[in-house]
């Protein structure tokens, strides 16, 4: 018998929740000796039509190609020729100096809202240079350099930030949510995870109807722990999907930290593991490991040997958006003591080590894009911003909706004047 209670019972536990908590908060020191970094190089470059049982390690690794020394070494490297790089480089200082611009127009009630990409812009620059014309990417907020890296005008990007007349979208989606088929960027849910479960089902349309084009879902690692996300992978290990299924790991969910939404995975590219997905995790400030990551997954869906899912790992070095203020919730030099560095500046020093960039060149390009976006701004401004100058038509949000306008719309647009 039970001394505690006199039965034969033991004495009952009280239940308890585990709640976790950031490493470091506001004041404390930064601290990422939890990321553990792999050797640039090290992790093997699989055959494409790998079995996903035989690369699981690959989805608690990190691969890279840049190292300390600026020097791109290992089998994931030589994919991109030096103009190819030289390129690349431009599309992020390019997003960088967008961003920048954008941030101070908002802060001067041109716009209502912005979200930047700084520390992420490899990610989707890269990824985009890996894609072929007709391939879809179902993106968030934080992926507007597929855009740039697509050609899409920079004029059109900010009339629609600025909601004005000559908005592409009409004025129909808040301002950084884009829009345009013909580059590729499916038009953005602000209802995050909704992302995987299109782009698997416009995979899954393109299979059926025979045709070559893949999808590319975009998720932030927040953003994981929606139903969505779940269901997404589901249907794209069960049908084989043409998609290649991002997960953009940049440590904060808003102003919740990775690991409330992680759980006991270890990784967030773990999770694709228990739907026999092949998955893996890129360091996402190097822009020729992100690339070769992303080249390997597309030829897995465009082979139809199903989809892949990627972490990339990097740092939101910004706010949330306008409307956060980091400070609140994480130590003020964290981007600072951030291990994988800054993703411009890696790719500056790897094109000087190979002779095909310089400091003074970098300056240059630094001015010739600041000239080139001031004059888009300048450009876009001439059709007013928030507060001024003229806005799309209220008859447009009736347009482009149905092919054939129902009646009940046509007498609302009768009854609004229009």
């Amino acid at each position: 018998m039970s001394e505690e209670t006199g039965t034969g019972t033991p004495p009952e536990t009280p239940l308890s929740l585990h709640v976790p908590e950031p490493a470091v908060r506001p004041g404390d020191t930064p601290d990422f000796s939890n990321v553990t970094i792999a050797r640039a190089g090290q992790v093997p470059r699989p055959p494409v039509d790998v079995a996903p049982d035989d690369i699981r390690d690959m989805a608690f690794s990190i691969i890279r190609v840049l190292n300390r020394d600026a020097v791109a070494v290992g089998p994931w490297a030589g994919l991109l020729t030096a103009e190819e790089l030289r390129d690349g480089l431009k599309h992020m200082m390019t997003l960088r100096a967008f961003d920048a611009r954008m941030m101070i127009a908002q802060r001067q009630g041109k716009t209502s809202f912005y979200m930047q990409n700084l520390g992420e812009e490899a990610i989707a620059c890269a990824f985009q240079k890996a894609l072929t014309p007709g391939d879809m990417n179902f993106p968030t907020y934080r992926q507007a350099g597929l855009l740039i890296a697509a050609g899409y005008p920079l004029v059109d990007m900010m009339n629609q930030i600025y909601s004005n007349e000559k908005d592409p979208l009409k004025g129909r989606q808040l301002p950084i949510m884009y829009s345009s088929r013909d580059h590729g960027f499916y038009s953005i849910s602000g209802n995050l995870a909704t992302q995987f479960i299109q782009a698997v089902g416009w995979g899954m349309a393109s299979a059926i109807k025979g045709d070559s084009k893949i999808s590319a879902a975009w998720i932030g690692d927040g953003s994981t722990a929606e139903s969505d996300f779940h269901a997404g992978l589901v249907f794209a290990s069960t049908y084989k999907a043409p998609v290649v299924l991002n997960i953009v790991n940049n440590q904060w969910a808003i102003s919740t930290f990775q690991g409330i939404a992680r759980g006991g995975s270890g990784t967030f590219a773990a999770r694709g593991l228990g739907f026999g997905i092949p998955s893996l995790r890129v360091d996402g400030n190097d822009y020729l490991a992100v690339y070769a990551v992303a080249k390997w997954a597309i030829e897995r869906a465009r082979r139809n040997l199903g989809p892949t899912l990627i972490e990339h790992v990097t740092y939101r070095v910004g706010g949330h958006s306008t409307s956060d203020d980091p400070a609140a919730y994480r130590p003020k030099t964290e981007s600072d003591a951030w291990p994988l560095g800054d993703p411009v500046m890696r790719l500056k020093n790897h094109l000087i080590e190979l002779g095909e960039w310089s400091d003074e060149r970098h300056t240059q390009a630094e001015a010739e894009i600041r000239d080139e976006i001031i004059t888009a701004q300048k450009e876009a401004e001439k059709h007013g911003t928030l507060h001024s100058g003229q806005h799309p038509s209220v008859r447009d949000m009736f347009e482009g909706v149905y092919a054939e306008m129902p009646p009940h719309l046509r007498r609302q647009r009768q009854q609004a004047g229009y």
